[in-house]
């Protein structure tokens, strides 16, 4: 569970803009490149671009527009925010292979670059499809809510930004009781999907959502779930240490992809496709001592 000296982003969707301001200002802090040519990019017919985050990418504000059947507010015009979520109970960080991945005091999930070893089981086993491999260095990449800022005082570089205040920042359970109490004043004024998203969700996200058109709108998923996954302990301790030993170097983790959110999901058969020999190595040594540790106990 969230602990009470929490920290947590507060996004609500009924005040954002969609100025993008929060993407540069994230790119500007952590120095993240971005295409420079003339059209790079392709026009997808949407104000949201990229269409994805990447390995160069922790964040993008999303956009999404449909009839609302309601004569007054004929356009529901929802546009949201995507980044890691900072979950509680997060996935990346009870699968991460090389402990990469941890929570921080403040219950933010950071990441320690040089551990990483480029496996990608983090991105199989988040239910919002978060963490990205660059394939320049072989790593992961994800928000970390500019820690480096966080521990001088400081706030987020995205919620520094905004203008029009959609982006809050402050103890957990300040910003719950904020959105609680935006989403009365939002349901009064006829917005009756209005809720609020990351109070329960993965034992407790750190990043809070204000729907103004409810979580469905902005692509946010119903009741997210940690990836099933199968135990490879289970499957090696038959085999006995010697049989084990021969089989770890052919072998890693098996999964079994869960659900879909929005997007194709990434497979372990299609992650190691961009691993390097070094990172087979290394991995196949991660699992091996792991299976041993497993055999004493």
């Amino acid at each position: 569970m969230a602990k009470p000296n929490d920290v947590a982003i507060y996004f609500d969707s009924s005040l954002c803009t969609g100025c993008k301001g929060c993407q540069v200002a994230c790119k500007q802090w952590n120095e993240l490149p971005a295409p420079l040519g003339h059209n790079v990019t392709e026009f997808s017919g949407s104000l949201q671009s990229p269409m994805d985050l990447n390995g160069d990418t922790r964040l993008i504000q999303t956009f999404h527009e449909e009839e609302s059947g309601n004569k007054f507010q004929p356009i529901n015009w929802a546009i949201g925010r995507r980044s890691c979520m900072h979950c509680t109970d997060a996935a990346c960080v009870e699968v991460c292979s090389s402990h990469a991945l941890f929570h921080d005091k403040n219950g933010i999930v950071n990441f320690d670059t040089e551990k990483c070893n480029g496996c990608q089981y983090c991105r199989t086993a988040c239910p919002f499809d978060v963490p990205r491999f660059r394939p320049g260095d072989h790593k992961i990449d994800k928000c970390t809510a500019c820690m480096d800022r966080l521990e001088k005082g400081g706030i987020p570089a995205c919620v520094k930004t905004c203008q029009p205040e959609a982006l809050r920042f402050g103890n957990r359970d300040e910003m719950i009781a904020k959105a609680k109490a935006r989403v009365e004043v939002l349901k009064a004024k006829g917005f009756s999907k209005a809720e609020v998203y990351g109070e329960t969700e993965m034992g407790g996200l750190h990043v809070i959502y204000v729907c103004k058109h409810g979580h469905e709108a902005y692509g946010l998923p119903t009741n997210p779930q940690k990836k099933a996954v199968y135990d490879s302990h289970k499957l090696f301790r038959p085999l006995g240490g010697i049989a084990a030993a021969a089989t770890v170097a052919g072998l890693a983790l098996s999964w079994i992809s869960a659900r879909k959110y929005h997007r194709d999901d990434l497979t372990i058969d299609e992650a190691k496709k961009t691993w390097t020999p070094e990172q087979q190595a290394k991995a196949d040594a991660e699992l091996k001592a792991a299976l041993e540790e497993k055999e004493e106990k």
